[in-house]
């Protein structure tokens, strides 16, 4: 007869909660592994679409603008330098004390006046002796003369040889000699003197003085002697600027003239180091006969009224030599133009916003604004800004702009 275990309600409902937290550990190991494994697989699945696709954040923006459309013309630029047309050294061609200064430092002098003057007394002197032997040779002549005409009477009536006649007329060539000797020593003496006054041999600006009252100068009219320096002279109206053109616009220089055959590739225009407007202009007057070898550039030459003295020799500006008369052309930002070794490219946004190169042939410098010769459309949308995030290929998202910036003159 089998045991009959009586369980009271408590032990009972132990039992069961026993029962099932058995069966949740044999069942928790398998629920983590399935969860585990679907995560896995939802989370792979994020990737391989995000990787594939990527999303609008991670597109590179940048911004776009069509060319803007001018009427250009083709130019030439470089740096240049004003120049005199007249410079001189002021050096004495006399000797002697300097006794007088009628200038002062910078001052603008006209030709024909005074600046320096040498004391003239010795030069005074030098010429009231050759105007005495002047004197002298002329009473010999006068003497020569008369001893002459008796040796030829007497010789005509044979009283006297030809030896003798021969004498009087040497005598009387002589004395005429000395004649031209003392006129050509008075001319000399008179020479030395005006030379003792120096003036300006053209109206220009004059530099500081290089000598004091008092001092002694050193002076000859022999270009190989040593003599002193007083001052320098320069002209200012009108003056020359001075610039060098490479080969290469060399070239453009001389077939855009020759397609022109007129004044406008003559034209000059200049503006000093502190001015944005080309406000002076001059006349091309002169190209030089050979490219220099060493630095492959042309040296040009271009002259300009100076009536109001503004413009000084030495100073550098910006010259805008004039090819041809304006013409439709497209011109886009300085900094949207990127070097590739020899050539120049802009980025553009072409379908499906690809971001799409285009080598260019550029013009000059306007305002900022840089002359596209070709290589665009002027329904290109040109990259102007974010540049640096933009590659070739590459997807960008653009962001338009208007195309409203001034062309500078």
């Amino acid at each position: 007869m089998s045991d009959i275990v009586l369980r009271s309600p408590v032990d009972t409902e132990q039992s069961k909660k026993s029962s099932h937290r058995k069966h949740l550990r044999w069942q928790l190991p398998i629920f983590a592994t399935i969860l585990g494994g679907g995560l896995w697989f939802a989370y792979s699945g994020h990737e391989t679409t995000q990787a594939s696709v990527p999303p609008a954040a991670m597109i590179p923006a940048v911004t776009v603008s069509n060319p803007l459309q001018r009427d250009v013309d083709v130019r030439l630029g470089a740096i240049g330098q004003f120049s005199a047309i007249n410079r001189v050294e002021l050096r004495a061609q006399v000797g002697g004390t300097l006794s007088e200064i009628h200038f002062q430092d910078g001052q603008i002098v006209h030709k024909g006046d005074l600046l320096f003057v040498i004391d003239p007394r010795p030069y005074e002197i030098r010429l009231a002796q050759a105007k005495a032997q002047l004197e002298t040779a002329k009473s010999r002549l006068d003497l020569a003369n008369q001893q002459l005409e008796r040796a030829q009477s007497l010789r005509k009536n044979g009283w006297s040889t030809q030896e003798t006649l021969d004498q009087r007329v040497s005598e009387q060539q002589a004395a005429q000699a000395a004649i031209d000797d003392a006129q050509s020593r008075i001319r000399d003496a008179e020479l030395d003197l005006e030379y003792t006054r120096v003036t300006a041999p053209f109206t220009g600006r004059i530099g500081a003085r290089q000598v004091s009252i008092g001092g002694l100068i050193a002076g000859s009219r022999a270009a190989s002697s040593p003599t002193t320096l007083l001052a320098t002279l320069v002209s200012l109206d009108p003056i020359y600027l001075d610039f060098d053109m490479s080969e290469q616009d060399y070239l453009t220089f001389q077939r855009e003239r020759q397609k022109e055959k007129g004044p406008l590739a003559n034209k000059v225009r200049a503006a000093l180091s502190d001015e944005t407007a080309f406000n002076y202009q001059g006349t091309l007057d002169f190209i030089d006969n050979a490219v220099n070898r060493s630095s492959g550039t042309i040296r040009a030459r271009a002259t300009f009224k100076n009536s109001d003295l503004f413009l000084t020799p030495g100073q550098f500006a910006r010259v805008r030599l004039g090819l041809t008369p304006s013409a439709p052309a497209l011109l886009v930002p300085d900094a949207s133009v990127l070097a590739d070794q020899s050539a120049h490219i802009v980025l553009t946004v072409g379908e499906n916003n690809v971001v799409v190169p285009k080598t260019v042939q550029l013009g000059d410098l306007r305002g900022g604004l840089r002359v596209i010769r070709s290589g665009l459309a002027p329904s290109d949308k040109v990259i102007i800004a974010g540049i640096s995030t933009a590659r070739p290929g590459s997807t960008v998202l653009p962001i338009s702009v208007a195309s409203n910036q001034n062309v500078a003159e």
